[in-house]
């Protein structure tokens, strides 16, 4: 039984730096090959990084991409990698889209995976099943391959798939199985969301069964506008054994030895330079490609990958949040961010992401405080900017405030947004001077039910806590404290802004509470509402109160015209607003009772 040792490259791709990625891939095929692994796996469109989206139409960049890869293949080569067996995911392409008027049928851009050997491309493999749901658009973008392509490394059969290949059963697995393969290699771009790391385990285990094989599964990491990539790159036997799992939310390269049964004697066809397609195997062709028949067994102690113990969901939730924080600034190119100090739970929550992302000397806080401004929150912020360590300013609101009401008539509500509507204005005056990218801190249950100003506290360029619940926003607020009282540092939330009723300062003895339910009654409905997508009569059958699910399906309906112009923000939650939930804003379409 042949040893295999192999390496999965769990790393974090920028969309379109084609160079840069490129060169993330030399730099860790070094690696491996200084670890003895034959074989190095990247992750699904590692070339292009993902999703790319409409970049797909622009025949350029799929050309770029090509050369790109042609071009790596080169350099490996001439870094002394040309052993090494290199499979990288990037955008390929046999025809025209199918947007286009030139389209052919069966034929488009295409969501591939490359080999990389003795410095040339030996073969290429499309995705099979295409995932058109959630944040995903891929039946848009791309033609579905019919091909499973299996390569023989070390008189090893190894198959090749990508991301929503695993998901689905039937296709590449199935017919793994039948070409009698040793190893499914998956490449994936799988976005976090809370507790997915419970569903990908089980999820290759069925796949392994399938196959019949030990699967290799590599995600990528790394934010992208609002997704976050979490890495748990993880090795399955065939019999559902674990046998090795990486971390996740950092780069980090998987090695472990595989013992993997021999291929059986290939016929002539199958065992050459020339890939051979004359099986059919579940509706797929195997077209066959042999790189090596032996491999010198691996050098010094055999390679154990190890496996990763999983987290709380604070802890993977505040490690979404603070990748995907910093990936949007430093892939974007900002210097630094600013964002409104308020004393309350969700600026203090917002600014530790921003200084866990970026560091201290990276994050500007600004205390604006009014007339109505409590001395407790303005201590609290100060506190704040003391124990993170950020630089605080404080510019106080009322003279601006009064300016605008000695010349315009304003009362009630109207005075209430214009405070907040200055607030703005100030940041992004800030963001204009000194070059900050300016961050909103509204909560995914203050963005469901419209409980915002327009231009206000919704100004900002991103959102760390765009898809995080209220009373998940107080969870991870106790836990960043015990997490660093438990590392022997100081905890960077003040207790008084988890403790005290949540209000926005705008009138006289304001609360939340006054406009809202009690965030421990609202999130559940919410939640139902907005991420399980159950009408009224579900939510009421589930045990809330029929006046309070009308009164807050309605809010939520009313709002979605704001939440159009709300900032991008970090996806946590199986639905967020944005990229999975798509409503139309003029929509007469009512779950709640008129």
């Amino acid at each position: 039984m042949p040893t295999l040792r192999i390496a999965l490259a769990q790393v974090n791709p920028t969309v379109g730096d084609l160079s840069g990625n490129a060169a993330l891939v030399r730099r860790w095929s070094r690696t491996a090959a200084d670890a003895g692994a034959p074989i190095v796996v990247f992750p699904e469109m590692m070339l292009t990084g993902y999703p790319v989206e409409d970049l797909v139409f622009r025949e350029s960049f799929v050309a770029a991409s090509r050369a790109t890869l042609h071009q790596l293949a080169a350099d490996l080569a001439a870094d002394d990698l040309g052993d090494v067996a290199v499979l990288v995911g990037y955008l390929d392409a046999d025809g025209p889209p199918r947007t286009s008027s030139r389209a052919i049928e069966g034929k488009g851009p295409r969501n591939a995976l490359a080999v990389l050997h003795g410095g040339r491309v030996v073969v290429s493999y499309f995705k099979h099943h295409l995932p058109n749901y959630g944040v995903f658009d891929e039946d848009r973008y791309f033609v579905s391959g019919d091909t499973l392509n299996v390569v023989r490394l070390g008189g090893v059969d190894v198959a090749l798939t990508i991301c929503e290949d695993i998901w689905q059963a039937g296709g590449p697995f199935a017919a793994a199985r039948e070409a009698g393969v040793g190893l499914v290699v998956s490449v994936n771009g799988s976005p976090y969301e809370l507790n997915k790391d419970d569903v990908r385990l089980p999820l290759v285990r069925r796949r392994a069964a399938e196959a019949g094989a030990t699967v290799a599964y590599v995600n990528m990491v790394g934010g992208q506008d609002e997704l976050v990539f979490d890495g748990d790159s993880m090795i399955v036997a065939a019999d559902g054994t674990l046998l090795a799992r990486g971390p996740r939310f950092v780069e980090h390269l998987l090695v472990h030895d595989l013992d993997l049964p021999a291929a059986e004697t290939a016929t002539a066809s199958s065992v050459s330079d020339r890939p051979g397609a004359d099986e059919i195997a579940d509706g797929m062709r195997i077209s066959r490609m042999t790189i090596s028949e032996s491999l010198p067994a691996p050098a010094g102690p055999p390679a154990v990958g190890g496996v990763e113990e999983p987290v709380t969901d604070e802890a993977e939730v505040w490690q979404a949040l603070v990748v995907g924080l910093r990936d949007y600034v430093n892939k974007n190119g900002f210097p630094s961010v600013v964002l409104g100090l308020s004393g309350g739970i969700d600026s203090a929550v917002a600014a530790t992401i921003a200084v866990d992302a970026l560091g201290p000397e990276r994050v500007a806080g600004v205390s604006m405080p009014s007339q109505h401004s409590s001395q407790h929150s303005r201590d609290d912020a100060a506190d704040l900017a003391r124990r993170t360590g950020l630089d605080y300013r404080v510019e106080p609101i009322q003279p601006m405030v009064d300016t605008f009401l000695a010349n315009l008539s304003l009362s009630g509500l109207a005075v209430e947004n214009l405070q907040a509507r200055v607030r703005g204005v100030l940041l992004m005056a800030l963001s204009n001077q000194e070059g900050h990218l300016v961050l909103t801190t509204g909560n995914k249950s203050e963005l469901a039910v419209g409980y915002s100003t327009l231009y206000g506290d919704s100004v900002g360029g991103f959102n760390p806590i765009k898809d995080v619940w209220k009373t998940l926003v107080w969870k991870l607020a106790r836990w960043r404290n015990d997490d660093a009282a438990r590392r022997g540092q100081q905890p960077p939330i003040p207790e008084s802004s988890i403790g005290k009723p949540p209000s926005a300062e705008l009138s006289p003895g304001q609360l939340d509470s006054d406009t809202l339910p009690e965030y421990s009654v609202l999130d559940p409905i919410l939640i139902g509402y907005v991420d399980g997508d159950l009408g009224r009569d579900g939510l009421v059958a589930a045990g809330h109160d029929p006046a309070v699910v009308d009164r807050v399906l309605r809010m939520v309906d009313l709002a979605e015209y704001k939440r159009r112009q709300s900032a991008p923000g970090t996806k946590t939650s199986i639905k967020a607003f944005g990229r999975d939930r798509r409503l139309p804003i003029t929509n007469r379409w009512r779950e709640h009772s008129s």
